[in-house]
């Protein structure tokens, strides 16, 4: 250290010492509210933020069909587009249908239905045997578990072509449509766009080979040019049905005489032998007297359905047939033939 001329150096202050500054409880009580409350506004925005990204979410899920609600019944109707099965009645009452009905008293719809919005309630888009299944539960037990469907609704603006798509898209992707339903859909379709029913096939059925979509237009020439001499268009096989279509396209003088003999087919067997002898080339040599074709019809007595038709007489009731004593049920099938006889 350098001196003066005094011989002394420059005098150090006293370092004092840093006063230690403790907050007190008035001052820590300050700076916890705030601390709290800045992290309940940030909390408090990132809720609303994600909120809004929830109801945005929502919107679009739910415009887009992918919002699942229940339906009442009632409020669903099946009478916008036609069904594209050709038998409906028999669907209704198949083996299917009861194993259906089995799966959803015991388990629920696990499958949601499709619908969208028509005039004066919804209209059935997808599901048909779904929807049907419920109205037989709910009509057979009275059980509010069965009076509403778990549906997917679409609310968005589409073509009837669009609808008709979405209709058989479930069914042909499961391969559950024989050939002649699918080409019954296009017949359907063409009448209402004014189109031809071939050039409608490869719209309604974009998404299937090209094959495929050959077969289908094959069964609308056959289902166009037979019309309802075609008594069970559903028995006809894929190949049979496109030889027949072939040949009659090529001979088209020979469909009169086909229509003539398919009048006179009782079955689906016989139905299928004309059309097999058709697509061979070969005519029966005797006209076979003509027979009388076979009626179907259906009467109710009182709450009971009876539905006949050759060789089958099925009587839908409420009564618990399994529970009937057998002889007694027995008795009953002996006079009902003995009134048939009679």
């Amino acid at each position: 250290m350098s001196r003066n001329k005094f011989g002394f150096g420059p005098i150090e202050a006293p370092q004092t010492p840093k006063r230690k500054r403790e907050v007190g409880p008035m001052g820590a009580a300050v700076r916890e509210a705030a601390g709290s409350l800045a992290e309940s506004t940030e909390s408090l925005v990132e809720q609303r933020r994600q909120n809004a990204a929830d109801a945005k979410a929502w919107r679009q899920a739910q415009g887009e069909g992918r919002v699942l609600v229940e339906i009442a019944l009632d409020e669903i109707q099946t009478d916008a587009l036609p069904r594209d099965r050709l038998d409906l009645e028999a669907v209704a009452t198949s083996d299917e249908m009861e194993e259906l009905k089995t799966s959803i008293r015991e388990r629920g719809q696990k499958e949601p239905i499709e619908v969208f919005a028509g005039e004066g309630g919804y209209q059935l888009k997808k599901g048909w045997r779904r929807l049907t299944a419920l109205r037989q539960l709910h009509k057979e037990t009275g059980d509010d578990r069965f009076a509403r469907a778990v549906a997917r609704v679409d609310e968005g603006a589409v073509s009837r072509i669009d609808l008709y798509i979405d209709m058989v898209e479930e069914n042909v992707i499961r391969e559950d449509l024989t050939f002649a339903e699918m080409a019954q859909v296009a017949i359907i379709a063409a009448r209402e766009e004014g189109q031809g029913a071939a050039d409608l096939v490869s719209r309604i059925y974009a998404s299937l080979h090209k094959m495929k979509r050959s077969y289908i237009r094959s069964f609308v020439f056959l289902l166009e040019e037979l019309g309802e001499a075609l008594a069970f268009p559903k028995a006809v096989a894929r190949n049979l049905g496109v030889e027949v279509a072939r040949r009659l396209q090529v001979t088209p003088e020979l469909a009169p005489r086909l229509r003539e003999d398919l009048a006179q087919a009782a079955t689906p067997e016989e139905q299928t032998a004309i059309l097999r002898r058709f697509a061979e080339g070969t005519v029966p040599a005797e006209r076979k007297p003509q027979a009388k074709k076979s009626v179907k019809y259906e009467f109710h007595v009182g709450s009971t359905k009876v539905t006949a038709r050759k060789g089958e007489c099925r009587i839908l009731s409420e009564v618990d047939f399994s529970a009937v004593d057998r002889q007694r049920l027995q008795r009953a099938i002996e006079a009902f033939e003995a009134a048939l006889k009679a």
